[in-house]
């Protein structure tokens, strides 16, 4: 089989300038468009008004499927990001802010944050006001379990409740106590510094693996991180994960001798302000 390739020499390229303006142009109306598509969905979770219903041991959300998928510099310029692209971990890639439509425990129209694996065809609201045939649409609404949601927080409201089962924590890190400068603290593995519930203030030994990281859109259009543990209070559950207090490590840190914090560059003392 033998190919034959036609060239045609009254055919000349453009200059690479007119190239550039093209491109820039085409740049330019597919920016403009995604930014006008991002408001059009912002105003539609802002009037999220549905008479869906859940049922026993399910949360009725709304999310924005493209929601994870922007950052806002501090001066207000915000950015296409991709994540899918180039990462496969889903924490990182798949969104988790979410709001409620209807749930049992949670105030309808909450801030909600939930587990990435619980947005999928298995749990999602098909055929619903036709949303899935509007072009550039990535709005949709799921019918999640209880047990994949996280946190929730009153509109306007800076705080994280935990949803039942879990608490909000904090690494724990030991500095470095020998001569050579610029040695990041270490990290104490299966510890943690509770920040809520019946343990707040105290640091406990957790099962392995109970340090989960959520990572979440923040209201400034930034990654924001958050850690939660399982834990029922006053009963007893096959997923538990705190498993002790450590009262010996609690009295190191109210002496300023740990540090609590996400990670090495940002955690303190108890004199530092945590």
């Amino acid at each position: 089989m033998s190919k034959y390739f036609v060239i045609d020499e009254s055919i000349k390229e453009l200059p690479k300038e007119e190239v550039s303006a093209i491109e820039l142009e085409y740049e330019t109306k597919r920016k403009n468009a995604y930014l006008k598509n991002r408001e059009k969905t912002k105003s539609r979770l802002e009037n999220k008004i549905t008479d869906l219903k859940c049922v026993q041991n399910r949360i009725i959300i709304v999310i924005d499927l493209d929601g994870k998928n922007t950052h806002t510099f501090s001066d207000g310029t915000q950015i296409y990001l991709g994540r899918q692209f180039n990462n496969l971990n889903r924490r990182h890639t798949e969104p988790v802010n979410a709001y409620v439509i209807d749930a049992e425990n949670i105030p309808k129209g909450a801030e909600i944050l939930i587990h990435p694996n619980a947005i999928c065809d298995t749990n999602k609201i098909n055929n619903y006001e036709n949303i899935s045939l509007e072009q550039n649409n990535s709005v949709r609404y799921y019918s999640i379990e209880t047990i994949s949601a996280f946190l929730w927080r009153e509109k306007k409201c800076s705080t994280w409740n935990p949803v039942k089962g879990f608490e909000l924590a904090l690494r724990v890190f030991k500095p470095y106590s020998g001569n050579i400068a610029g040695i990041r603290p270490f990290l104490i593995k299966n510890v943690l510094y509770i920040t809520s519930g019946e343990f707040k203030d105290k640091i406990v030994n957790t099962l392995i693996a109970a340090d989960y990281e959520i990572i979440f859109q923040g209201d400034n259009g930034q990654e924001q991180r958050l850690i939660r543990c399982r834990h029922y209070e006053n009963m007893r559950h096959d997923r538990e994960e705190i498993i002790a207090i450590n009262y010996e490590l609690t009295d190191q840190y109210n002496s300023g001798k740990l540090l609590i914090g996400l990670n090495t560059s940002d955690c303190k003392t108890i004199n530092d302000g945590n």
